[in-house]
């Protein structure tokens, strides 16, 4: 006789929930009475200890915040214009720098006062009112009144008031049988509301979905879970337009020195004195541009930003999913269909309940059974159901008794728990054994069966529902997009493991999904954790701790972080981020906390973000290599000319020279090194210009500087060549500086080209014919030689500059300046590229010599003994 097959037993999928600690001397405050609660006398003692129940809001001196907008480089060296404006008595542009900075001042203020509002978006998710016992009696009270101890009773649709600990009993006393269902995903991101019970803690902000429970509160205020969040935003130092200013700062010091004579008009030449208010109107534009794409830009300086960012990490529910259980392939007894598996859930689904399970077998029975579309009401034709019990806790199922029209016979339909089901029929290890599979790639099962024909009491089985919240059908398109364009998308939810992974497949990323512990493990360095943030996929069960942590931690690395996200438990993050996105429906505390927008649903808007974004920065660091560029020629020549043969220009001309302002992106090594570069050789061209006009032409120099203060120069035609020559040669590097190639690979607009040589010609005319006694005529000749030398110049600085472009190199720069930081970041990085390269080697070797059939499996342990490796 052969031996009874062993059964096969269902694999728990336990919920991992975050534990709170609670410190010994809390631990004794919690021993309530249940029936009774705290006295009035304890009650008012632990106010007075622990504070109400709320969210505090510090509150900034707005005059001094005010003020701090008026600090910096630039708004020093603004400051000194400005003042010296006024010592010499020039009230034109005493007003203009007065005016300029009173602006820049404005935009700062009144962007950075909006960041206070993620506080009160998360003091709005807070329970107004609660039931709590005092003094024997159950009584409600505002829920800002709360301390530790206090006994509270909640119940289905409540918002939690308070952290606290369940006590499995109900308001009467006795115990409870039924769990308390929790939504906790605005807190914690999980994409399904969790059971809770006896012993568990429930915290303040979630939401009750099922059941009623006493609990003995244990933290309140800023201590709890939602108020630690709180505290992570405001401890955020984040100074919205001073954001983007520490590069602006030093480029603009090392570009100002001090004038020898006439030292405003040099000063006001040489500092881009509309530079932040010109920056901030240049945004504004292509914030604009970015609304039409359905991105809102909340805090400007976030546009050049968003175009540097390398590391997008994604909140996974409703971001990257669509948080919506979806029925998903299933597992099938033979003889069954998913038609058939459907049709008999739909029977045995509860009418009109929102429970998202049986809302999500209901969707995809009417979306999917013919014979159930169009349907105005619950009824089917054809069945009538006779009896019907709902789903309880304690049976974890559904029972519906289905009579048939047509032959007149009865049939029953169960719908549940695998494991009640499987129970039902008698057993089947194979179905066992898919639910097991299922579970462990993080998918919800539920069981179906009906009854044998001619009889009520046999059950068989139909087969297994499985569901899951699936990625957004343009997700996995997104991620590939932002990888292509360099930007490595990471995963990052409050979800188990074993859903992360799943989800990170069908996306399309590698499953090196750590657990969140890995963040905070005492036992490794913060040199081993950041490179765990920048090598793994993404993580799974984080709170709103562990993403700042993230963030944090890729950005001591110098990376920029964008952070998307749309709960209260991601605002934190969005706010640390260096650009922080809120997407589509997110919750007032994610939209309050960001500095972008989503109006549509998931990353797809993202690429066009970012892609726009890119072409803003682009146009911006274009303009930055031709402004320093030019003022490095400006200083170098007439600091140096005047030094040498004390001779000067007019002011006026001096002026003309420097009114046009856009704003700029820095990028301090490169970008100084190459223009200083560019800078001496326009300065060369402009001596050489020089000499052969006085030299081989016979032009006069006459030096204002010897003349007396009553008298004016008989000759001005050297000082209008020169004009002309400064103003036209850096002019048309700006053709040069749009692209890191040769010019000629990407062509400027015809608008743009027509605005560069249109100012250009003007200049032209006005040297050539002059001005009455501002500027000396020096005819045609002089006027369109001087342009074409220009012209043709700027091809030869186009070479120089393709060719400095491609010399340059972070090695280069830690030659150049080999600090200890510096010389590790290159040592870590050469050791990271060796290890690609050997990684890559390998996986080619295993490629060209294992059969394809089996070089899949292969490469995906090799991928997984990297990432542990790792």
């Amino acid at each position: 006789m052969m031996d009874e097959k062993k059964m096969v037993e269902f694999e728990d999928q336990e919920h991992h929930e975050h534990n709170e600690d609670i410190p010994p001397e809390l631990e004794a405050l919690l021993h309530t009475d249940p029936m009774h609660g705290l006295t009035e006398e304890e009650h008012a003692e632990r106010l007075a200890k622990f504070g109400f129940n709320e969210i505090e809001e510090k509150k900034r001196n707005p005059f001094l915040h005010f003020l701090s907008f008026f600090t910096g480089s630039i708004a020093y060296l603004i400051e000194i214009s400005f003042v010296l404006t006024a010592i010499v008595g020039d009230w034109i542009n005493f007003g203009i720098i007065g005016g300029l900075l009173i602006i820049n001042a404005l935009i700062g203020w009144f962007e950075e006062n909006k960041a206070g509002a993620a506080l009160d978006a998360l003091k709005n998710t807070l329970a107004l009112k609660s039931k709590v016992w005092r003094a024997g009696k159950l009584i409600e009270v505002d829920s800002k009144t709360l301390v530790p101890g206090d006994v509270i009773v909640i119940r289905l649709g409540d918002i939690v008031p308070a952290d606290a600990r369940l006590l499995g009993i109900g308001v009467d006393g006795a115990a409870t049988e039924v769990d308390l269902l929790i939504d906790q995903a605005a807190l914690t991101g999980e994409s399904l509301p969790v059971n809770k019970n006896k012993g568990d803690t429930v915290y303040s902000s979630s939401i009750v979905k099922q059941g009623q429970m006493m609990a003995v509160v244990t933290k309140t205020g800023e201590n709890t879970f939602i108020g630690r969040a709180a505290n992570l935003i405001a401890i955020t130092n984040e100074q919205v337009y001073k954001k983007s200013q520490p590069d602006l700062n030093v480029s603009t010091t090392k570009l100002v020195l001090d004038a020898l004579r006439d030292v405003v008009v040099l000063t006001v030449a040489a500092i881009p004195v509309g530079l932040p208010t010109v920056l901030s109107v240049t945004m504004a534009v292509g914030a604009k541009q970015l609304a039409k794409k359905q991105v809102i830009v909340k805090r400007l300086t976030a546009i050049e930003e968003m175009a540097s960012v390398s590391i997008l990490c994604s909140d996974k529910t409703g971001t990257l999913t669509l948080n919506k259980l979806t029925f998903d392939e299933p597992y099938l007894k033979p003889g069954y269909t998913k038609e058939n598996l459907l049709f008999y859930s739909y029977l045995s689904a509860e009418p009109g309940a929102n429970d998202p399970i049986e809302l999500a077998v209901r969707t995809a029975a009417t979306a999917n059974v013919p014979i159930l579309q169009n349907l105005t009401d619950h009824t089917v034709p054809g069945y009538k159901v006779t009896s019907f019990l709902p789903f309880n806790p304690s049976t974890k199922m559904t029972q519906a008794t289905i009579l048939n029209l047509e032959t007149n016979q009865s049939f029953r339909v169960s719908k549940g728990a695998p494991q009640v089901i499987v129970k039902l029929v008698g057993g089947d290890n194979e179905a066992t054994q898919a639910v097991n599979d299922l579970a462990r790639r993080g998918l919800r099962a539920l069981g179906v069966a009906i009854t044998k024909p001619d009889s009520l009491e046999e059950w068989m089985l139909v087969g297994m529902i499985s569901l899951l919240d699936p990625p957004r059908p343009d997700s996995a398109a997104t991620i590939a997009k932002c990888h292509d364009m360099g930007v490595t998308v990471k995963m990052v939810t409050g979800d188990q493991l074993i859903i992360g992974k799943e989800v990170a497949h069908r996306l399309g990323m590698q499953r090196a999904i750590l657990d969140a512990t890995k963040l905070v493990d005492p036992n490794v360095t913060e040199e081993q954790l950041t490179d765990r943030c920048i090598h793994a996929d993404g993580f799974a069960q984080v709170i709103p701790e562990h993403k700042y942590r993230v963030v944090e931690l890729l950005q001591n690395r110098g990376i920029l972080v964008g952070m998307t996200g749309d709960g209260v438990n991601d605002a934190p993050a969005l706010k640390k981020a260096n650009v922080g996105i809120a997407v589509h429906d997110c919750t007032d505390a994610a939209r309050a906390a960001a500095d972008i927008v989503l109006l549509a649903p998931g990353l797809s808007t993202i690429v066009d973000g970012i892609l726009t974004s890119r072409a803003i920065f682009q146009r911006m660091r274009s303009y930055a290599l031709y402004r320093i560029t030019s003022t490095v020629h400006f200083l170098l020549f007439f600091f140096t000319i005047t030094l040498a043969l004390r001779w000067q220009m007019d002011p006026i001309l001096l002026i003309l020279i420097a009114i046009s302002q856009k704003p700029d992106k820095w990028r301090i090594g490169q970008l100084i090194t190459l223009s200083i570069i560019l800078g001496s050789l326009l300065c060369a061209l402009t001596y050489a210009v020089f000499f052969v006009a006085h030299d081989v032409f016979g032009v006069p120099i006459i030096s204002t500087i010897d003349l007396p203060s009553n008298k004016v120069p008989y000759d001005k035609q050297m000082q209008s060549i020169i004009y002309l020559n400064i103003s036209s040669a850096p002019h048309f590097t700006i053709f040069s500086t749009r692209l890191s190639g040769f010019f000629w690979e990407n062509l400027p607009s015809p608008m743009f080209f027509t605005a560069i040589m249109a100012t250009q010609i003007f200049a032209t005319i006005i040297v050539s014919v002059g001005l009455g006694n501002l500027v000396q005529a020096i005819g045609w000749a002089w006027g369109f030689s001087i342009l074409g030398i220009s012209l043709l110049y700027f091809v030869f600085l186009d070479f120089v500059k393709v060719y400095v472009m491609r010399f340059w190199s972070f090695e280069l720069t830690v030659k150049l300046w080999p600090s200890k930081s510096r010389k590790f970041k290159l040592a870590h990085k050469k050791l990271r590229a060796a290890i690609v390269a050997r990684t890559s080697s390998n996986v080619q070797k295993v490629r060209e010599c294992i059969p394809h059939a089996y070089a899949a499996s292969v490469l995906l342990n090799l991928t997984k003994l990297k990432n542990k490796t790792e």
